[in-house]
C-alpha cells in the first residue's frame, strides 16, 4: 500500500517538474538559418495562455448573444415566440382592418348611386335562384302554419291601422270611392290581387330606376328590409288605409317621415326571397283589411 502511494506521489512529481521545465522557441530564416527571435517557455505558461484565449472567447460569444439580435436566431432562446405571436396579431388586425375597408367602400359607393340615381336593380334569375338554393333550406311549411301565418299578417296590418286612428288626417269615415290615389307607378300589371293565393296586392312592372311614388299624403310607419319582402315601405294615409311598397332596391324615406301624395319614397328593385324579377308590389288596405287597388286606382 505505502509503494502504491510513493508511486503516485512520485508520478505527480514529475508532472509537476515537467510542468516548470523551461523551453525555447527559436523562430528561423529556412533559407539563411538566421535566428529571428527567441522565447523561453514553460507547459504552464502555455496552459494558462491558451486557456485565458478560450474564456475571453466564451465570454464574447455570449455576450453577443445576449445583447445583439444574433439571440433571435437561438433555439428557444430570447422572445422568439412573443414575436411570433406578436406578428400572428397584426397580421389579425390588418385583415379586419381590410374587410372594414372593403365594407366601408361598398356602403359608399351604394350611397352614390341612390343620390345620383344610377341603381343597379338587374338581377341574373338563375344565379339569385342558385344562390337562394344553396344559402336557404326552407322547409316546407303544413297548411296549418300557412294559415296561422296569414292570420298573423293580417291581425299585424289590422293592428297599425288602429294604433294609428289617433294620428288619423279626417275624423269621418269616408269610403275609399270617395278617395283620390296617385298611381305609385305606371306600368302592366303583371300579377292580380288574389287574397286566395296570399297576394294581397298587385305585382306592377316598371322601366329599371323607377321612382315609386306615395299613393297619398301620409306617414312612414314602416321603413326596413325583410327576408320575403326586401327592401318595404309602408304608409299610414288618412281614413285608417294603409298602402304598401315592397320588393324596392332602394329606401328613399325613413320610419316617421311625412310624404306628400306623389313625392318618391323607393326605387323599383328585385329584392326580398318572393321576388323574381324587377318590380313592385303594391298593396292597399283599408280598416286592417286588404282590397284590390285596380278598383280605385289606374295603373
Amino acid at each position: 500500500m505505502a509503494a502504491e502511494h510513493d508511486s503516485a506521489k512520485s508520478r505527480w512529481e514529475r508532472w509537476k517538474q515537467n510542468m516548470r521545465h523551461t523551453y525555447r522557441l527559436v523562430v528561423m530564416n529556412n533559407e539563411t538559418f538566421e535566428e529571428v527571435g527567441s522565447y523561453r517557455l514553460t507547459l504552464l505558461n502555455v496552459y494558462v495562455f491558451v486557456s485565458t484565449i478560450l474564456v475571453i472567447v466564451a465570454v464574447l460569444v455570449v455576450l453577443a448573444i445576449a445583447f445583439t439580435p444574433l439571440k433571435r436566431y437561438m433555439p428557444g432562446y430570447g422572445t422568439g415566440g412573443e414575436n411570433r405571436e406578436e406578428v400572428e396579431n397584426l397580421y389579425r388586425q390588418v385583415r379586419k382592418m381590410e374587410k372594414q375597408l372593403a365594407a366601408q367602400e361598398k356602403y359608399s359607393e351604394n350611397i352614390k348611386r341612390i343620390l345620383t340615381g344610377n341603381v343597379d336593380t338587374s338581377v341574373n334569375t338563375s344565379q339569385a335562384t342558385a344562390i337562394l338554393t344553396d344559402t336557404l333550406q326552407e322547409v316546407p311549411l303544413s297548411e296549418a302554419e300557412e294559415e296561422l301565418r296569414q292570420e298573423v299578417q293580417l291581425e299585424e296590418v289590422g293592428e297599425a291601422a288602429q294604433r294609428s286612428r289617433t294620428a288619423n288626417f279626417s275624423p269621418r269615415n269616408v269610403s275609399l270611392e270617395h278617395m283620390y290615389f296617385t298611381p305609385p307607378a305606371n306600368g302592366e300589371i303583371s300579377a292580380g290581387f288574389n287574397p286566395d293565393r296570399k297576394h294581397y296586392g298587385l305585382d306592377i312592372l316598371a322601366p329599371k330606376n323607377t321612382a315609386i311614388k306615395a299613393a297619398m299624403d301620409g306617414y312612414i310607419f314602416f321603413s326596413e328590409w325583410t327576408l320575403e319582402t326586401g327592401n318595404t315601405i309602408g304608409i299610414q294615409h288618412a281614413n285608417n288605409t294603409i298602402t304598401f311598397y315592397k320588393h324596392n332596391s332602394a329606401l328613399l324615406k325613413k320610419t316617421g317621415a311625412f310624404v306628400k301624395a306623389g313625392e318618391a319614397v323607393a326605387i323599383i328593385g328585385n329584392t326580398g326571397t318572393l321576388s323574381n324579377g324587377p318590380h313592385l308590389h303594391f298593396e292597399l288596405w283599408h280598416q286592417g283589411k286588404p282590397v284590390d287597388p285596380a278598383d280605385f286606382i289606374s295603373f
